[in-house]
């Protein structure tokens, strides 16, 4: 037992997705204990096999000496992060995509994350057994995607759900699920409040020629993590697209809410009349189609809170449609600069997914088109952009969605072909790359290869770089089972 595990902010750490509450995803040179010199001489440490997994997709989270991992399994694991031996594994009642969020608590830590039948989870984060379980959506659809945030004495829990699938079944009654932000007491799991993006109840509005119940208004998934800004007590979430004609307008949104009660104080949307489900993108859609669907354009990765020289704050977040944009927090969400970082924002989506990460200077953003961007904080102004074709032999696993990750001088990437690449911060040139698409021998004795990196990203923290590889999603990406560790060499 680590005893460090008491006091998860000291020390090293990459504390939930994006490693502090402002989802910055940039670690500190002291957490890092990597230079920007050393990144071309990581070599591979360590490397754990997942048994039964496709994906790897729960984001690697490192505190207190262990690195906590989760995967479509729905197997979570807390592993010491010098060798990867197994502190312990703890079953979940459905997949886990979420990253570990930490806690201080007596008499020990406590570790939370939710799975893919909407419940949320508190584990002693030492030990790995249960402290409480709570369900926080009775949809059939609900799942949570985004890590749990923690503040003080409370955990807010972002509720998407898997309905836009669902609505590719001819006889499902589509669409009732409306997303939603739980708020729960981290000590009990009691639940404070709960406030849904879309305020009307969904009620049936028609039928289709088979009889089936069509349903509205729905949709307004929370697909990841909330940010939590304590100056304004607010906290800040991006919202998907409606499921139904009419979309409400907190859909493809970011949106404040009050840490409190809840109560949205300011919503701002990106994208209008963006109602779309999985069924409208077949040749002929289903009657469960919304009529004249739109482009898919979600906010499907977590606001990023900035401050600016001067004292200004920021919000910054990527939208499905390649927009990046940036809110003033103290003006109500008042779009401060919005930067084009594709040539089409009207088409189709899937352009940001997965995350930014961003330093006090620049905002980096990887589009699925392949490439990754550096844009000013300040001013939205583009500062470089660095097109990355596939590796050869596999130009149909194109894009760099997944979420990236910042440490002084470089950036992260994972790349849907398999490339892990890391960048230089001021040009965007490439320093360092490794494929992960082949086989490893592990350290658990579990056979693993490595695939597509999509949902989950890079962390490094205490001198290490902790990559998980597989992800499949709705791409039919390369599948694969494997966490992988790199250090530097001696200099």
């Amino acid at each position: 037992m680590n005893a460090v595990l008491t006091e998860p902010a000291s020390g090293s750490a990459w504390n939930g997705w994006g490693a502090d509450i402002s989802n910055s995803r940039f670690q500190t040179a002291q957490a890092a204990e990597i230079t920007a010199s050393q990144v071309p001489g990581l070599k591979l440490k360590w490397a754990f096999g997942v048994a039964g997994a496709k994906e790897v997709f729960g984001e690697p989270v490192v505190v207190g000496g262990r690195v906590f991992v989760s995967a479509d399994t729905g197997v979570v694991y807390s592993l010491d992060a010098e060798t990867g031996c197994v502190y312990w594994t703890f079953q979940a009642e459905a997949g886990v995509r979420t990253a570990i969020s930490v806690r201080p608590a007596k008499p020990s830590a406590m570790a939370y994350f939710g799975d893919l039948k909407a419940n949320v989870y508190a584990l002693d984060a030492a030990k790995g057994t249960l402290i409480w379980r709570v369900r926080v959506d009775e949809h059939p659809t609900a799942r949570i995607t985004g890590a749990p945030q923690v503040f003080e004495d409370r955990v807010y829990v972002p509720v998407a759900s898997s309905e836009e699938g669902a609505s590719s079944d001819a006889q499902y009654p589509c669409c009732s699920f409306r997303g939603s932000v739980v708020a729960l007491d981290a000590a009990t799991g009691k639940q404070a409040w709960k406030t849904w993006t879309i305020a009307d109840v969904p009620k049936i509005v028609s039928k289709n020629s088979n009889g089936i119940s069509r349903w509205a208004p729905a949709g307004g998934g929370v697909w990841s993590a909330p940010t939590i800004d304590p100056k304004r007590h607010a906290l800040y979430v991006g919202t998907g697209d409606a499921y139904a004609n009419p979309a409400p307008k907190n859909t493809d949104a970011v949106m404040a809410l009050d840490l409190d009660s809840g109560r949205i104080l300011w919503s701002v949307q990106g994208t209008e009349n963006d109602a779309w489900v999985v069924g409208c993108m077949r040749p002929t859609p289903l009657e469960n189609c919304p009529k004249d669907f739109g482009p898919d354009q979600d906010f499907g990765s977590p606001p990023i809170l900035r401050e600016l020289p001067g004292g200004r704050t920021v919000l910054i977040a990527g939208q499905k449609s390649g927009n990046a944009w940036a809110y003033d927090p103290d003006r109500r969400g008042a779009v401060v600069w919005r930067t084009a970082l594709v040539n089409n924002t009207k088409e189709f989506g899937g352009k940001i997914v997965w995350g930014a990460a961003a330093d006090d200077r620049n905002a980096y953003f990887g589009l699925g088109e392949g490439g990754i961007a550096a844009v000013d904080i300040r001013d939205g102004e583009r500062r470089w952009f660095t097109p990355i074709a596939p590796a050869e032999g596999r130009a149909k696993y194109r894009g760099q969605t997944g979420p990236l990750t910042a440490m002084p001088g470089i950036i992260f990437s994972g790349g849907f072909d398999g490339v892990l690449r890391a960048l230089s911060a001021s040009d965007g040139k490439v320093v360092w790359q490794f494929d992960t698409l082949r086989e490893f021998q592990t350290v658990n004795g579990v056979a693993a290869k490595g695939g597509s990196m999509g949902s989950a990203g890079p962390v490094v923290a205490g001198g290490m770089l902790f990559v998980p590889s597989g992800y499949v999603g709705v791409t039919n990406s390369m599948p694969g089972n494997v966490l992988l560790v790199f250090a530097s060499r001696p200099e």
